[in-house]
């Protein structure tokens, strides 16, 4: 067997490289970064409502890819959401967030209508 001859174990299969398919490539639509749109808007630590459209349910920030902003103004939202867990504004995790007492551990609030009216005497 000389250097230019191979054995052939496997049969040679055909190139999908060359052959036309009709699947149509897909192509994610180019998000656009809300805030470089919207130039009234700002990213403000103090708007906790807005903030927490970039942070996921586990109360971690979401990334670029996810939320379609720059990288300027992800950055910045970084630093407003960092800010506002600082003043308990947001989470730091999922744990973090806060439910009202149940009504069996509450303390009892007086009740009107357990105990009788008081009648006036009349004159």
């Amino acid at each position: 067997m000389t250097t230019r001859e191979r054995p052939t174990t496997a049969p040679a299969r055909p190139r999908m490289g060359g052959m036309r398919t009709n699947r149509t490539r897909y192509v994610p639509k180019r998000k656009v970064c809300f805030f470089c749109a919207n130039k009234n808007e700002a990213i403000d630590y103090k708007n906790p409502e807005k903030l927490r459209n970039y942070v996921s349910d586990m109360a971690k920030i979401d990334p670029r890819r996810r939320t379609g902003t720059c990288a300027k103004h992800q950055r910045a939202l970084a630093t407003a959401i960092k800010r506002a867990r600082q003043l308990a504004l947001l989470p730091y995790t999922s744990d973090h967030s806060f439910t009202p007492p149940i009504a069996a551990n509450a303390p009892a609030a007086p009740s009107a209508v357990s105990a009788p009216p008081v009648q006036q005497p009349t004159p």
